[in-house]
């Protein structure tokens, strides 16, 4: 690899100092290495490969897919959410100081993630405020010191990303005993969550009333179809179609600032949710979702994997800060495995072009969770510190790959066995000693994996 710099089977090229000899050597070195390749080193389904013979002259070519990306944020806190909370709706509430923090840690988020300031290309917010600032507050902290690098033209606010509305009970607190007993808790249940349940109009008289174009009450059907005809009437165009904008389209990025209905009724429809799951939906403040579209096929890329609502395309973005709002929204298994691969991987690849995450990176992402979580407790965590652990004991201080695909298959077993035996008394396990030194709460050290049993967990 030091002196191939790129080559055909037929001709290879080489630097100008090596001579003939040092071709004929590679190439002969190339076919022994090929028939020395029975089959990539596996144990577990962790994998550490031997270069290919592609590899080893330089063949190898991966394609590289034409990919528009599309980013949905739900606002960060308003003072009407949190333990008061009330049917926003279209009621115009700034966001809290929480909320405020939320949208920054969502920016700095994006742009860890190689989604500068400068690579987004359009950003649509509702014309509500919460929604608004949260897209301000995300952009200039996706801008770090750059602060000249975007600028708030760049946001187009459209009604029709609004709240859904709530009707005559807009602005009213959720648990209020008048509500409650007005119209009962399953009536209540089903306007929340339901696709067809719509709360009673509300008239000129109420407090909370808007004139046209804002509706007397919305069930979330209607909120999709207006949510749905922004999509295809500004959102898609700016993403595909749109001239004069600063990136190619095949490397456009658009955002989308919006609220907890309006993105629901929305990924409803990019996954294809079935009617009597949407009421698994849930969309936590300032988490960034991202789904990939093909240009060929103006379709999301992404694959669809097991969700609280079916499946889902959508690829949620972890962080130590936004980790517990994340699990409540996702089902343990297949969305939440792929949002922790995303986290941690620096997206390596091995030469059949499948991602992979090294034994390092898991213990590095698992370090900073720990450290955010002192009392964590998730299902995805053990699968993670499981495959550290066998990675070590198999290839040493210098450490694995595990595969995309085979870590996602062993968090989807484990979150099966785990719901399998749900209810079943837990064995009683004995009280081990207190972990001392620097990994005392985080994960073992490499030597100390290899001094264990097989069979103990981390």
């Amino acid at each position: 690899d030091h002196f191939l710099l790129a080559s055909t089977p037929s001709r290879p090229v080489v630097a100008p100092r090596l001579g003939a000899w040092v071709i004929a050597t590679m190439l002969l070195n190339s076919r022994l290495a090929a028939a020395a390749e029975v089959g990539a080193a596996r144990l577990a389904g962790c994998r550490r490969r031997l270069p290919s013979s592609g590899e080893a002259t330089g063949v190898l070519a991966v394609q590289k897919r034409s990919v528009s990306k599309l980013i949905l944020i739900r606002h960060g806190q308003s003072i009407w959410n949190g333990k008061n909370t009330r049917f926003t709706g279209w009621c115009d509430v700034p966001l809290t100081v929480q909320g405020r923090v939320e949208a920054v840690a969502a920016g700095q988020l994006l742009r860890a993630r190689g989604f500068e300031a400068t690579k987004v290309d359009v950003a649509f917010s509702s014309e509500l405020q919460r929604a608004h600032e949260t897209c301000e507050l995300a952009l200039a902290s996706m801008a770090g010191p750059d602060q000249e690098s975007w600028c708030s033209d760049r946001i187009r606010r459209d009604s029709r990303l609004n709240e859904r509305h709530y009707g005559v009970v807009q602005g009213e607190f959720k648990d209020a005993d008048h509500v409650q007993e007005t119209y009962g808790a399953d009536t209540i249940r089903e306007w929340r969550r339901s696709m067809h349940a719509k709360p009673p109009p509300l008239d000129e008289s109420h407090p909370h009333f808007l004139p046209s174009p804002a509706p007397r009450t919305e069930s979330l059907a209607d909120c999709q179809r207006r949510t749905l005809d922004c999509f295809y009437d500004a959102i898609m165009p700016a993403l595909m179609d749109e001239e004069g904008l600063p990136t190619p389209a095949d490397e456009r990025v658009v955002i989308v600032v919006a609220h907890s209905n309006t993105i629901r009724s929305l990924m409803a429809y990019l996954d294809d949710v079935p009617e009597e799951l949407v009421p698994n939906l849930h969309v936590p403040n300032s988490v960034p979702i991202l789904y990939p579209f093909d240009r060929t096929t103006r379709k999301v890329a992404s694959t669809k994997l097991e969700s609280a609502a079916g499946g889902s395309h959508a690829r949620w973005m972890l962080s130590a800060q936004n980790h517990n709002r994340l699990r409540a929204a996702l089902k343990p298994g297949g969305s939440l495995a792929r949002a922790f691969f995303d986290a941690w991987s620096t997206e390596k690849k091995d030469h059949e072009g499948n991602r992979l995450l090294t034994m390092d990176e898991i213990e590095n992402g698992l370090r900073e969770l720990i450290k955010d979580n002192p009392n964590l407790d998730c299902g995805i965590a053990a699968v993670a510190k499981k495959i550290v652990r066998e990675l070590s004991l198999t290839y040493g201080a210098e450490g694995g790959t595990i595969t995309y695909d085979d870590f996602l298959q062993r968090a989807q077993d484990t979150t099966t066995a785990l719901e399998a035996t749900r209810g079943a008394r837990a064995p009683e396990v004995p009280e081990r000693p207190e972990r001392r030194g620097v990994y005392a709460r985080g994960i073992p050290s490499t030597s100390e994996y290899k001094r264990r049993s097989s069979l103990e967990l981390p």
